[in-house]
């Protein structure tokens, strides 16, 4: 599972203020929660009394707006440290529960689960976040299958045609250009639609979609993939993220980022944050449809993207040298 990789747990949007979300990371279950003055607090789950789950608790809060959470078995309170005061006695225990080290940088939520660093924290999505004014979160879905599995599936650029036809009605993958920097790479290609004018009118949504949609992901192994595009109203920065709850489950969702040139542009957030959320969801359908041993005999023009992945899970955590760019235009 990467150990030494970042994660990106949440964005801050995601946490209501003083209510309990539970996240799971390297096979732990984690209680995430946000208090008023903003500061996120992240403790193991399992209540050490008798191991109820603390995500099933609620929230309370103190005079200087700080809280704690508290178990829904015996209301026993724990704070940031995983401290707590037991039944008849006004003095706090010594840590009972080993907080979650947390790297909060604005409103992203980052921590590596405990291990060592093997890799830095990516500041792209610093970078957007200070030019593009955010959207809204999408599609927090655990799917049963493992990172490498998920991995493949959103560096394969030959599914789009298939696993999202019935979304998009995609023709063709017109790939264009690779780049590999290591663990950071960019993806270009385009993608004809055949979406008839009663197909629109029965999902409106689909008539903010260009005749040919061109796409430019941007890849942070192994965490991220952002899609950059662009219509009429303004630029989206789609970020795909990606999170191992444990061996057999991935956790992924989406942020979604955009910059406006048209005010009606802010009309259509949601629209744009459905039409992900669709994404997701076949995404995640196909992934249990797959038999992930299977040996693969066939190979496809374009996929540059998944023989990156692998090499990375392969090398993982020395960066090899680049070879895979490719500048070459190719069809499927």
């Amino acid at each position: 599972m990467l150990a030494g990789a970042p994660w990106l747990l949440a964005h801050k949007s995601m946490l209501e203020i003083n209510k309990p979300k539970k996240v799971s990371l390297y096979g732990t279950d984690y209680v995430l929660w946000q208090d008023k003055t903003g500061k996120v607090n992240a403790l193991p789950n399992a209540c050490p009394h008798m191991g109820a789950m603390l995500s099933e608790g609620w929230c309370q809060e103190r005079e200087d707006k700080t809280s704690v959470v508290v178990c829904p078995f015996h209301a026993l309170e724990f704070d940031g440290e995983g401290c707590t005061i037991l039944p008849g006695s006004k003095k706090k225990t010594l840590p009972q529960l080993e907080p979650l080290e947390l790297i909060i940088q604005d409103d992203f939520i980052w921590s590596y689960g405990g291990f060592e660093p093997k890799i830095p924290i990516s500041n792209i999505l610093n970078e957007i976040a200070s030019q593009y004014e955010f959207i809204g979160h999408t599609a927090d879905t655990s799917v049963e299958t493992d990172l490498l599995s998920m991995l493949l599936v959103m560096h394969d650029y030959n599914h789009q045609n298939g696993t999202h036809r019935p979304l998009f009605r995609i023709e063709e993958v017109r790939f264009e250009t690779f780049i590999d920097n290591g663990y950071h790479s960019h993806a270009f290609y385009s993608m004809p639609t055949a979406a008839s004018l009663s197909e629109k009118l029965k999902n409106p949504s689909l008539l903010l979609l260009p005749k040919v949609l061109k796409a430019h992901l941007e890849n942070h192994f192994p965490s991220l993939v952002i899609l950059h595009a662009e219509n009429g109203l303004g630029k989206i920065a789609q970020i795909h993220l990606f999170v191992p709850e444990s061996k057999t489950r991935t956790r992924t969702y989406i942020l979604m980022y955009g910059l406006v040139k048209n005010p009606a542009f802010k009309v259509f957030g949601q629209t744009f944050l459905n039409l992900a959320k669709v994404v997701v969801e076949q995404d995640s359908d196909i992934l249990g449809k797959i038999y992930p041993n299977t040996p693969q005999k066939i190979k496809l023009n374009n996929e540059i993207g998944m023989d990156w992945v692998r090499r990375n899970f392969e090398t993982w955590p020395e960066i090899v040298k680049p070879n895979l760019s490719l500048q070459k235009s190719l069809k499927v």
